[in-house]
């Protein structure tokens, strides 16, 4: 076999490349959260930060006192909207009922979100075990409102 220099700087090329892949995975992640002075309103309770689609922190979220019962998931928008909020999505309830849980009575909660495929149906949480499900908008379920804090 003969060496020539195309072969060595082919191999030299494919050691390179395997360095920078080892460094990739050797590397450590730094997460950077900037402090923040929260302010809540009597009876709200902070519920936790919330990641956006990069991973990165993107807002705070603030559970607002009361509650809404036996509305249907138009009437518990309109209600959240007079108390200074919105309905939480569905992200928000899973972190609601991880962090905040004692403060929601065992039973189902609407969210702020429309299914995706079925028109007239929307998703809720049930807060005595977490699942999420949909139905039909006209159902009559129980409602939270929560307001958000974005990162600047």
């Amino acid at each position: 076999m003969t060496i020539t220099l195309e072969a060595i700087e082919a191999e030299q090329t494919k050691v390179n490349e395997m360095i920078l892949a080892f460094k990739k995975q050797a590397a450590t992640t730094v997460f950077h959260i900037a402090a923040a002075t929260i302010t809540l309103a009597p009876g709200e309770r902070y519920a936790g930060l919330v990641l956006g689609e990069n991973g990165e922190a993107d807002y705070h979220l603030i559970l607002l006192p009361g509650d809404a019962e036996d509305v249907d998931w138009e009437a518990a928008g309109k209600w959240a909207t007079e108390h200074g909020g919105v309905l939480p999505n569905r992200r928000e309830q899973s972190l609601l009922f991880a962090n905040l849980k004692s403060e929601f009575q065992p039973t189902y909660y609407w969210s702020g979100q429309q299914h995706e495929e079925e028109s007239g149906w929307a998703w809720y949480q049930y807060f005595g075990y977490g699942s999420q499900d949909d139905d039909r908008e006209g159902l009559a379920l129980r409602a939270r409102a929560v307001r958000r804090l974005i990162l600047q």
